[in-house]
C-alpha cells in the first residue's frame, strides 16, 4: 500500500523559508543530495502547491538534465519520472509533462488517490503539505535539518497542529544536516 509522506528542508527553527522569502540556505551538499534522490526514487507522484510547484519546475528542464553534476541530474530524471498534481487556482496549464492541475484541495480526493496509487505519494510545500497533516492524511514525515536558524518566515508544521509521531530512523550528514524520518500514530 502506498503512504503519503511529507518532507521538507527546514531551519533548525522549523522554518522551509526565511521571512524574505529566501531559503538560498537550504541548498543540500552533495551527500545530502543523493540520500534526498534515494529517498524519492519510489515516488510515484507529487503533490504540490502553485508555489513549491513554480520551485520544483526547474527540474523539468534541460539546465538540470543536463548540469554538469551527477546527483544533479539523477535527481532531475527521478522527478521527471514522476506524475505531478498540483493544486491551485490560478494556473491554467502545467508547464512540464505528466502534470496535472486540480483547483482545490479535497481530503477525500488525496485519500482515494495515494488509496489506490501503486507508488509512494510526496506531499510537498508547507501550506499543502500543512492541510494534510490537518486532515489526518500523512503517513511519513521526512525532515532534513540544516544547521541554520533563520528566525522567521514559512513553517513547515501549521500552527496548533497536533500529531504522535514514532522516531524511525536519524540521519547525520558532515555539514551538520540531520534526516528525522517519522511515522505518524493514528
Amino acid at each position: 500500500m502506498a503512504r503519503l509522506i511529507a518532507s521538507a528542508i527546514a531551519s533548525l527553527d522549523g522554518y522551509t523559508v526565511d521571512a524574505a522569502g529566501s531559503f538560498d540556505w537550504a541548498a543540500p551538499a552533495e551527500d545530502l543530495h543523493r540520500f534526498v534522490n534515494d529517498l524519492e526514487r519510489p515516488i510515484g507522484t507529487y503533490l504540490y502547491g502553485r508555489r513549491m510547484y513554480e520551485t520544483m519546475r526547474f527540474w523539468g528542464t534541460q539546465a538540470a538534465t543536463d548540469d554538469p553534476s551527477a546527483v544533479i541530474r539523477e535527481y532531475a530524471a527521478v522527478w521527471q519520472a514522476a506524475d505531478k498534481v498540483v493544486y491551485s487556482s490560478t494556473l491554467d496549464e502545467p508547464s512540464t509533462p505528466s502534470t496535472r492541475i486540480v483547483r482545490s484541495f479535497d481530503a477525500a480526493e488525496v485519500r482515494a488517490l495515494v488509496d489506490a496509487a501503486d507508488r509512494d505519494v510526496s506531499v510537498g510545500g508547507s501550506t499543502l503539505a500543512g492541510e494534510a497533516m490537518r486532515a489526518g492524511l500523512v503517513d511519513e514525515i521526512h525532515l532534513f535539518a540544516v544547521p541554520v536558524v533563520v528566525g522567521g518566515g514559512t513553517a513547515f508544521f501549521p500552527v496548533g497542529l497536533r500529531m504522535e509521531l514514532e522516531l524511525i530512523a536519524t540521519d547525520r550528514f558532515p555539514d551538520g544536516a540531520v534526516h528525522l524520518h517519522y511515522r505518524v500514530m493514528s
